[in-house]
């Protein structure tokens, strides 16, 4: 077959398939070519450039913020989601929520241990799980309770409504995150009922975790936890996230200090060898803390606003 003859081919053979929507085994059956031979043809039409196939990404603004992340932090999957001029900080937070739910739909699967972290984004995903698939999987705090907060953000009212959304089991940590003397925190981690949530957390695939800012007053809960020895500890050491009730600087680096050993939570480096880590969370001044999260690998999915995506890509260039 001369050049030309070839080339008229692969033209025919393209215009069949990309604009008749013709199936291969139909161009065989009319052209008279094996079936075997017509993608093999295709391919050699895109190689020689009769036939050109673009992505339209533009058709979501997004898509580029999730691609940009992705490909600096190496992540799993991120999803952005558009913020409006309009929208309050609870709508945010909803929306964020709204975008979580979508995506712990699709990927829980029976026999899963998904853990949650408490916090009012997280709590935000609440009722989004109605009339869910049964999922025999199970529910279970990852950190202690967040002490005077509403009990709607309290991680055991997030891990039973959405075990019962799913008809999963749930499980429960009867203990607040942090408590006032290591000791304590020694009894209670080596009690008899704590010994399922440690064996569960040995066994995790899931984790949906807020991300917290410890400059932000909404972290004030924070108050009956610490002590001024405490607060000054991880200022000194560069305090700038915490996920879990277990703070981080802004290279990912734990802090370690008298205070982690009160601290009744998962062990924040598990969630490096977690099959899905998820950070929910947005508000260009969580930033700095999200950037600390995603350098220390902690998340290895980040569900956020796009000016937050967009404050992210900016801090992390300086």
């Amino acid at each position: 077959m001369d050049s030309r003859e070839e080339r008229r081919l692969l033209v025919r053979v393209a215009q069949m398939y990309y604009e008749e929507d013709m199936t291969q085994s139909q161009i065989s059956k009319e052209l008279g070519i094996y079936r075997t031979s017509i993608s093999r043809w295709l391919k050699k039409a895109r190689e020689e450039g009769i036939v050109k196939i673009t992505i339209n990404k533009d058709i979501d603004e997004t898509f580029d913020l999730e691609q940009k992340l992705m490909k600096l932090f190496q992540m799993r999957e991120v999803i952005v989601v558009s913020a409006k001029k309009d929208q309050t900080a609870d709508d945010k937070k909803k929306a964020i929520a709204a975008a979580a739910g979508d995506f712990l739909k699709r990927i829980i699967k029976d026999d899963d241990v998904v853990g949650f972290a408490w916090g009012s984004t997280v709590a935000s995903m609440l009722g989004e799980f109605v009339n869910v698939p049964k999922k025999d999987a199970h529910f279970v705090p990852l950190v202690g309770g967040p002490g005077p907060m509403d009990t709607k953000h309290h991680v055991n009212t997030i891990v039973y409504k959405i075990a019962e959304d799913f008809k999963g089991r749930s499980y429960f940590i009867d203990a607040a995150a942090v408590v006032e003397r290591k000791e304590t925190k020694d009894d209670i981690v080596k009690s008899n009922y704590f010994e399922k949530i440690a064996e569960l957390w040995g066994q995790l695939s899931i984790a949906v975790v807020g991300i917290g800012n410890p400059n932000q007053s909404s972290n004030l809960v924070w108050a009956g936890f610490c002590g001024e020895q405490d607060i000054d500890v991880l200022n000194s050491n560069g305090a700038i996230g915490d996920i879990c009730s277990r703070f981080y600087d802004i290279d990912g680096n734990e802090i370690k200090s008298e205070l982690s050993d009160r601290t009744i939570a998962i062990d924040i480096n598990k969630l490096k060898e977690t099959q899905y880590s998820i950070g929910v969370a947005e508000s260009i001044e969580k930033a700095p803390s999200i950037i600390g999260a995603l350098r220390g690998g902690y998340i290895n999915t980040l569900v956020t606003t796009d000016e937050t995506a967009i404050e992210i890509l900016r801090q992390a260039a300086l």
